[in-house]
């Protein structure tokens, strides 16, 4: 069951959500909505805490089935002291990265299968899934090369992976995308800032109303 008033960005490395997910924010907050912008993983003191452990570090310092789990421990943090509080007061919520990002690194990429992800996202999650999921496409190669000319403090890990896993990532979004066509629109993110600004804008527009 999906959520009003909730939306994620989603997309492979240096698609541009950070940018895009504040940009949307200031659209809704220009039509007078309250929102509330956060990410994933992160988005709450103890997610942020796991976030360190997540995209620092090498490339192979967990095995994926950890990774998962780490990933849904943050989850489990953020729904409970900012995602679920915020949309039960009646603000929007709109977050860089939710559960699409673990099936597409850990379920697919990583090879853990749609299974287990589904089974965790069944669990944490239940029926607190997003309203729209705005995924931002991009070749790998664009993308990455975008990622390394930004200032990211050492948060490179999931970007030091080799070229296939991201090529692999590219496509189990786009997945992602084609199985829920009511949930998902997919954003070509190699246009300019404005471009995807106005797509994202539209999309959301045309899918949900206050």
């Amino acid at each position: 069951m999906a959520r009003g008033r909730f939306i994620t960005l989603e997309g492979g490395e240096g698609a541009g959500k950070s940018t895009q997910v504040k940009r949307l924010a200031a659209k809704l907050e220009a039509k007078g909505y309250r929102v509330v912008v956060t990410r994933e993983p992160g988005g709450a003191p103890g997610a942020e805490a796991i976030r360190e452990l997540l995209v620092k570090g090498d490339t192979g310092r967990w095995a994926p089935r950890t990774e998962a789990l780490l990933h849904f421990a943050a989850r489990e943090e953020h729904l409970a002291r900012t995602i679920r509080p915020a949309l039960d007061r009646g603000d929007w919520v709109i977050s860089d990265r939710f559960v699409d990002s673990t099936m597409a690194y850990q379920g697919v990429a990583q090879g853990l299968g749609a299974e287990f992800i589904t089974r965790l996202r069944d669990l944490v999650v239940r029926d607190d899934m997003p309203a729209l999921t705005l995924i931002l496409d991009l070749p790998p190669e664009l993308g990455l090369a975008r990622a390394a000319g930004r200032t990211n403090d050492g948060e490179d890990r999931y970007e030091r992976m080799k070229l296939e896993f991201h090529q692999i990532l590219r496509q189990a979004f786009l997945d992602i995308a084609k199985s829920e066509p009511g949930r998902c629109a997919v954003i070509d993110a190699a246009q300019d800032e404005d471009r995807v600004a106005e797509a994202i804008w539209t999309e959301t527009k045309t899918r949900l109303t206050a």
